[in-house]
């Protein structure tokens, strides 16, 4: 007997099929927009990670990769603006600040959306974004390069670095306001769709009870370094897509066959080393089988594009789209440990060839 999905799952499948895929490849083109929002929101996947008490659902982490999965492969810009949203969420969850009790809420629920813009943290030592201390708030001061979800989100996470060396996020609206001016939308080789801008902050300022998280750099550093070297459930549901794609063409079904069951078995040794208790452990193990989690991708996307012929080319083919995504896919929240890993992956599989 197999046991039914978890609702969330049945919801992020019936979200996929009736609302993200069927219009795929005309939000690749044109950008994500408010209806799909509006319908992510209401399926209740935004408080997947969110603690019951608050709206949410405090779903298994299996639960929480299937669901991102599904979304992925089904439209990746939709998905990618709705990633963002969790880190706020567990920001909230972990945080004894007054701010929790007036937002986990309405974000558990749906009722917002928020953005993140904190990657630019990992450039350390360098300060892209520095906060010092001004009229019994904190004003923020430099640039973020990459902030997702531009005139779809309603929240902003920002961090910045003090002059303590800590690490401080902070809450804001996510709209244009003094000491805040985004950039023109960027247009990128893949996820344009998601409305992503750089943000130049000149004395932008936000007052204590917006503040969510205060702590050493490196206490913040030390949790976040690992998170990087598992695979991305993104990548196996843009995998699958592909294989999906081939599934439907006779000349290609022993290939999918073949691909689904390399896929099957990095996808299990993936999420049992994002199971392990220990999140800095298996560091190695991690970030080889992320790359091969990349290689599977890379071959069901190219797959999908030599089956597809030609007509692969066309923008209203999947094929190309999903191809174009799993690059994306391939620097998406890369740090230079990834960087390197996945380099040297390359370079050993060429001096096999």
């Amino acid at each position: 007997m197999t046991a039914p999905p978890h609702p969330l799952v049945s919801r992020a499948g019936r979200l996929a099929s009736e609302v993200l895929a069927p219009r795929a490849e005309r939000v690749d083109r044109e950008g994500v927009p408010a209806s799909s929002i509006e319908a992510v929101k209401r399926s209740g996947l935004l408080g997947v990670s969110a603690p019951v008490a608050y709206g949410g659902s405090a779903a298994p982490a299996a639960v929480v990769r299937e669901t991102a999965e599904i979304l992925a492969g089904a439209c990746c810009s939709t998905w990618f603006v709705q990633a963002q949203h969790h880190t706020p969420v567990l920001t909230l969850a972990q945080s004894d600040s007054p701010l929790r009790e007036r937002l986990l809420g309405p974000l558990a629920r749906g009722e917002l959306l928020s953005g993140v813009a904190y990657a630019q943290l990992r450039a350390h030592p360098r300060v892209p974004v520095r906060v010092t201390r001004e009229r019994g708030g904190w004003r923020f001061d430099g640039r973020v390069p990459w902030y997702t979800g531009w005139g779809l989100n309603d929240m902003m996470l920002l961090a910045g670095i003090t002059d303590a060396g800590e690490a401080l996020f902070a809450f804001t609206e996510a709209r244009e306001q003094p000491g805040l001016r985004p950039s023109p939308p960027m247009r990128l080789a893949a996820l344009t769709a998601a409305r992503t801008v750089s943000l130049d902050l000149d004395g932008l300022w936000l007052p204590d009870d917006s503040v969510a998280l205060r702590t050493p750099y490196e206490t913040w550093a030390a949790g976040d370094r690992p998170k990087n070297t598992n695979a991305s459930p993104a990548v196996f549901g843009v995998a699958a897509a592909a294989l999906d794609l081939l599934d439907t063409d006779p000349p290609a079904e022993e290939t999918a066959r073949a691909l689904r069951t390399r896929l099957d078995e990095v996808r299990r040794r993936a999420y049992a080393l994002a199971d392990h208790p220990v999140p800095s452990e298996r560091i190695e193990e991690r970030l080889t089988v992320k790359t091969l989690a990349y290689d599977v991708m890379r071959a069901a996307t190219t797959a999908a594009v030599v089956a597809g012929g030609g007509r692969a080319m066309a923008l209203d083919s999947p094929a190309q789209r999903l191809a174009r995504e799993g690059m994306f896919l391939l620097v998406q929240g890369q740090t230079a440990t990834v960087r390197t890993a996945h380099l040297g992956a390359l370079g050993a599989t060429g001096s096999a060839a």
